[in-house]
């Protein structure tokens, strides 16, 4: 698999290759490029390490007449574009390094090598710290990272304290990993992580968020999120998520609130595919976090039964504190919070007959995440009462068919009276105030309840109303 994808990078990494031979310096294709070419995974982002400084990195990349970038500088790395005949490829060349974190430090500190092997022990883990030098084509693979390829497992180059220590954040990474590739991280990896946990804490939030973002987008994070939490990690950054492995009380009386959310986290996944969706952020945060409102709002009530009462309301106000926290945009941050406080509303209207009236509020009500909600409240059925699941699934698919009914009938997406503020004002002879507010109102519920009407309808509807007052 290796030399089939070296042999298909030839028009890239050859030309690059004499540059920098020619220039007096090595060059080596290294990290995850070399990990996915192994596993037969095609490669466009190429990574290299060399011994050349950023200023004669930048020098020779500028002779491929690409643009260059050079905000890594600092730490050593200078990007291009190389465009060939068929393919564009992004090219960023490091120099030789070592990224440490000093103790309180939220920055690393760099200091530039002169070798490879002393490059690759301080890479994160042994798969991502094999090389191949462009010179001769020689695999470079000192700490047994294709062996790990192969059995599957998570090991550092260096010992896991001393890996953890350069850069926590690859303590996330481990979870990535094992999410993306299915490996399992050895037990020493795992030590370090329950040992280091307060380490994180120097990490940026903005690193963490887009860490785990990674995570959550992979195929399978539930075994990667499962490792933050065993670990301890997600106390940390997003102490919401461990605290839903609620006490089970001795009669069952409801589901183990944790390993309820990841199934959900996973049958939202299924539908994205289903649904033909790309993987989405907000889906999956909303699906792994709609029920962290439950601790705080458990209660044991006459009988031994608990109840959660409104934390769908208190989970939303939760998840848009700890998403602004972690630095994630407005837009995520308040769809995802939109869908928590939504996420039982489908439930509220039972399962009999959907109304038009009914219908044309939860999608009022839904607005611009509708799709996202069937998505959540479909996952969100993970009873195994066979049952009472075949009946919340017909009576969903019910109400997407009544919305798609009503949609080819009105303007489902942008409910609004027929009469607008200016032609209320007209009408009623008044000016700007809380009365054209409370008529508009008035008008949008009738038009919820009753469906679309002609202007003199709703005039008349209009007059009537005030009137009464």
């Amino acid at each position: 698999m290796l030399n089939s994808e070296l042999a298909r990078l030839s028009p890239v990494t050859t030309p690059l290759a004499d540059a920098f031979t020619q220039a007096g310096h090595s060059l080596f294709l290294v990290g995850g490029c070399v990990r996915d070419a192994i596993l037969g995974i095609p490669c466009d982002d190429l990574d290299f390490a060399t011994s050349a400084r950023p200023d004669d990195i930048e020098a020779i990349l500028r002779r491929h007449g690409g643009p260059i970038w050079d905000m890594g500088r600092e730490f050593g790395t200078i990007g291009t574009i190389v465009r060939t005949k068929y393919e564009e490829y992004t090219v960023e060349v490091t120099t030789f390094r070592a990224d440490v974190y000093e103790p309180g430090s939220r920055k690393p500190v760099v200091g530039f090598g002169d070798n490879i092997h002393d490059d690759l022990i301080r890479r994160d883990f042994t798969i991502n710290a094999m090389a191949v030098d462009m010179a001769d084509g020689t695999f470079v693979d000192p700490f047994r990272g294709e062996v790990d390829l192969v059995e599957g497992v998570i090991r550092t180059p260096a010992t896991a304290q001393r890996s953890f220590s350069d850069d926590p954040l690859r303590m996330m990474r481990a979870a990535r990993f094992a999410a993306r590739f299915g490996f399992r991280p050895v037990p020493e990896v795992i030590s370090a992580m329950m040992e280091m946990t307060q380490r994180l804490g120097i990490v940026s939030a903005e690193r963490i968020r887009d860490e785990f973002t990674k995570l959550l987008l992979t195929d399978t994070p539930r075994v990667g999120v499962d490792i933050l939490v065993r670990t301890g990690l997600a106390e940390i950054f997003i102490p919401e998520l461990p605290a839903l492995r609620l006490e089970i009380d001795e009669h069952h009386h409801h589901k183990d609130v944790y390993e309820h959310s990841l199934t959900v986290l996973d049958q939202a996944i299924l539908l994205e595919k289903d649904r033909n969706h790309a993987p989405d952020i907000v889906n999956r945060l909303a699906a792994l976090l709609h029920d962290i409102g439950k601790p705080r709002t458990r209660r044991m009530e006459p009988g031994g039964k608990v109840s959660f009462y409104h934390h769908d309301v208190v989970g939303a106000k939760m998840v848009r504190k700890r998403l602004m926290q972690l630095k994630f945009s407005k837009d995520v941050t308040e769809s995802v919070s939109s869908l928590i406080e939504l996420h039982l509303r489908f439930h509220g209207y039972g399962e009999g007959q959907w109304t038009d009236s009914a219908v044309r509020r939860y999608v009022r009500d839904a607005g611009p995440e509708l799709e996202r909600l069937h998505i959540l409240t479909r996952s969100d059925c993970t009873t195994r009462n066979k049952a009472k699941a075949e009946r919340l699934r017909r009576a969903y698919e019910e109400l997407e068919w009544r919305i798609d009914e009503l949609a080819a009938q009105e303007e489902l997406n942008s409910i609004r009276p027929e009469l607008n503020g200016n032609q209320i004002m007209e009408i009623l002879g008044i000016g700007p105030g809380r009365n054209v507010g409370r008529a508009y109102a008035y008008l949008l519920e009738q038009r919820l309840d009753r469906g679309p009407v002609s202007v003199e309808e709703a005039t008349a509807e209009l007059l009537a109303w005030w009137n009464s007052r």
